[in-house]
């Protein structure tokens, strides 16, 4: 009995031990992607760069005012048309779905998680580009609008079907009609999590290139409206990394960093309201 005692603990200790290296290891190496984007892209960011447009090749200086906007566009037309979308029917599988077409319906969506980027980029073209022919904002935001779907739809779903069984059978003891206790007492109870659910969506595909080489293409200039090539982080990024001037390296590097801070922002933003959400849930 006693070294059986013995023998568990030193098991315990080690994978204890394991588990502490693997995680100081896992933070060590996300702290040093940060701290070497931080000092690459910090040294070269400045307002000229977040309010300028690019200059010609040999010019040193610019900016990527028009990329900044243009991703902005793009994100904001990617979540009108992926966001409802994405939310209904997840209230459709929380609340209404059976069983053989929901299985479908989540065995589709984590298909869908799963497909490349890329390939979502030549649908996009096949669908909306060809036939405007032409590269544009639409076809970038309809790109990363069909990645955020499934995204959106598992999330919405996963956080109503958190919320007790006990509230929508008072809401439904009290008179009120199914649609009616979903809209007002399920979904305003699930709210803060699957607005988590939707910044994190957005996080994800804020950082997509494949797709928008496809789609929006790019622009040196301001993009006037959602017709025509517009600029977006991702590519410009990939495109002035792969290019053969310094310059346009240490601006690649300061565009990584604002991506950065987006994706970092967004993250925070969704963990505060999921924690409020708890704290609130708990008291």
């Amino acid at each position: 009995m006693r070294h059986s005692r013995i023998w568990r603990k030193t098991v315990n200790n080690v994978m204890l031990g394991l588990t502490g290296v693997c995680a100081v290891a896992t933070v060590s190496v996300l702290f040093f992607i940060l701290g070497y984007l931080v000092y690459n892209g910090g040294r070269y960011l400045s307002w000229a760069f977040l309010t300028r447009l690019p200059v010609p090749v040999g010019e040193t200086g610019g900016g990527m005012a028009n990329a900044i906007v243009g991703s902005g566009k793009i994100l904001l037309i990617a979540a009108a048309l992926g966001l409802p979308v994405g939310f209904l029917g997840g209230v459709y599988l929380a609340e209404f779905g059976g069983r053989t077409f929901p299985f479908l319906v989540r065995y589709t969506a984590d298909l869908l998680n799963g497909v490349p980027s890329i390939v979502m980029g030549i649908f996009a073209y096949a669908v909306v580009v060809k036939p405007m022919r032409s590269f544009s904002a639409l076809a970038g935001g309809f790109a990363l609008g069909v990645m955020l779907v499934p995204i959106v739809l598992r999330s919405t779903e996963e956080f109503l079907r958190a919320v007790p069984t006990s509230l929508r059978e008072g809401a439904l003891a009290l008179g009120a009609k199914k649609w009616r206790s979903i809209a007002t007492v399920v979904i305003p109870a699930a709210y803060k999590g699957i607005a988590t659910g939707i910044l994190l969506s957005l996080a994800r595909v804020a950082g997509e290139t494949a797709p928008l080489i496809f789609t929006s293409f790019g622009n040196p200039y301001w993009s006037r409206g959602f017709n025509e090539p517009t600029s977006s982080l991702p590519v410009m990024i990939y495109t002035y990394a792969l290019s053969a001037y310094d310059d346009w390296h240490r601006q690649a590097w300061a565009a990584g960093l604002v991506l950065l801070a987006f994706v970092l922002v967004a993250n925070v933003g969704a963990k505060l309201i999921l924690s409020r959400g708890m704290s609130s849930a708990r008291g």
